[in-house]
């Protein structure tokens, strides 16, 4: 086995490089007879030869198994401490007209942060009324959009937002659902870039200026207040931030009450899923049950009725069910010093990289990596995945072990790609971005169409159009 000298310190050398930690892969991933990754009832292989390298590949029925997970521990634990329950699908997770579909078959809302994610949810059928539309920057377009099409909440992200709401909402004479965003001032423990309610950023109203706009909301005749607003970050794997917003905001919640009626609590989303057989992300089920408790128990020390409970879950829907396919296109093994001695790592290049996951380079993420097309009885050799593009930071996934024999032509897969790689997917280097195919019951469907040559040039005005 080659040095893990460069490894990972979470990184255990396995005793079988082809094994699928269930942790981390959809719930139908096995492998057939043949040792290939079957996913959905079809082979990877088989996916591959259809429709190309990279590939995003979505199991259907896993992700909508989990949207229905959470429509079901959330009802259930609001309906425990007395109160109901309205769960959002984060639609910046992953959105597509099938997904908007699938959030909606189980019973969720959706929410969108861009005109562009709200003519998703339209255009899929989506009842207005079930879509919540966020964002620190809203245009007046978009703001009018939303208006218009009756959308049930707005979430107000600054004070100017006040104003330009209720004007739209005049002149389409009706009286608009709106949430207060309130940066309650929660450190979440995660990636600098994915906390979300630290005092210095860009996102919400303060704890101390909540009042105040809420007045404002009050003192207009076409807002109506739904409730407060919280998103203390992403990759989240515990409650105690859940916990600590709650509380935060359930004092200002009371406060407001002599002022009228508030009616719901937003506390967001940002729920942790296992990115990594090491990690330990809570289920959705305990998190739930965590931010219940916590809601009633202040709820009573406030003495004040339990309002609706509202949660954005969107990674742990998406994200678990979607894995991407590579083909591997070169090998090298690369000598690093390391103290005294020298060390190898094996760089495996890949057709696809950071134009389909920027994850890796945006927020160093960690993914893991198997081979999908056969298996090996090779000794592990510690590899680092990397991709197409022009840039060092090319890292598809930064450390892990596959089978020492792996070479070009082989089929690569890497699970828990459903959320944040096909939204954040860039055509960098003048590549087209992957299709997106869903795999259920053996029969898989395309839901979206990837990007060719043309596609990716057509927009070029100095550029005459397709070559023979």
């Amino acid at each position: 086995m080659m040095s893990d000298t460069l490894a990972p310190s979470w990184l255990v050398p396995p005793t079988d490089a082809n094994e699928l930690a269930r942790s981390v892969w959809s719930s139908t991933a096995v492998r057939d007879g043949s040792g290939r990754l079957v996913v959905g009832g079809v082979a990877a292989e088989d996916l591959a030869a259809r429709f190309g390298t990279p590939l995003y590949v979505v199991d259907e029925a896993d992700f909508r198994a989990r949207a229905a997970e959470a429509r079901r521990v959330f009802d259930d634990e609001a309906r425990r401490i007395g109160t109901t329950a309205k769960v959002y699908y984060a639609g910046k997770a992953f959105l597509s007209g099938a997904v908007a579909r699938w959030v909606a078959e189980a019973g969720l809302s959706v929410d969108v942060c861009t005109g562009g994610e709200l003519a998703v949810a339209l255009r899929s059928g989506v009842e207005p009324s079930r879509i919540g539309f966020h964002g620190n920057n809203k245009s007046l377009a978009e703001i009018d959009r939303a208006v218009e099409a009756g959308v049930g909440a707005i979430v107000i992200d600054s004070r100017i937002e006040i104003d330009r709401i209720a004007e739209a909402a005049l002149r389409h004479g009706v009286v608009q659902g709106v949430r207060v965003r309130v940066n309650s001032g929660v450190h979440a423990s995660t990636h600098e870039y994915l906390a979300t309610a630290r005092e210095d950023q860009k996102f919400g109203i303060t704890l101390a200026d909540t009042p105040d706009a809420v007045g404002a909301i009050r003192e207009s005749g076409s807002l109506r207040l739904l409730g407060l607003h919280s998103h203390i970050g992403s990759q989240i794997f515990g409650t105690d931030g859940f916990r600590e917003a709650a509380r935060r905001l359930l004092e200002v919640h009371a406060s407001l009450l002599s002022g009228g009626d508030v009616p719901e609590l937003n506390l967001g989303g940002g729920f942790g899923v296992n990115y990594l057989s090491v990690d330990e992300a809570a289920p959705l089920g305990d998190l739930a049950r965590g931010i219940a408790d916590v809601v009633a128990a202040e709820c009573a020390r406030l003495g004040i009725p339990v309002p609706v409970v509202a949660v954005e879950p969107g990674r742990v829907i998406a994200g678990p069910a979607g894995t991407t396919l590579y083909t591997v296109g070169t090998t090298k093994d690369v000598s690093v010093a390391v103290d005294d001695s020298v060390a190898v790592r094996r760089y495996v290049s890949v057709d696809g990289g950071m134009s389909d996951n920027i994850r890796p380079a945006l927020y160093r993420a960690d993914y893991s990596v198997r081979i999908a097309s056969r298996t090996s009885s090779a000794e592990p050799a510690l590899v680092r995945v990397v991709g197409k593009h022009c840039e060092s930071g090319d890292v598809v996934v930064l450390g892990d072990y596959l089978p020492g024999d792996v070479t070009p032509g082989d089929l690569l897969a890497v699970p828990v790609t459903g959320a944040y790689c096909w939204s954040l997917a860039s055509n960098y280097n003048h590549v087209g971005r992957p299709p997106v195919v869903a795999v259920r019951d053996g029969v898989a469907t395309v839901i979206v169409r990837g990007e060719t040559e043309d596609d990716v040039l057509a927009r070029d005005a100095f550029l005459d159009g397709p070559t023979a």
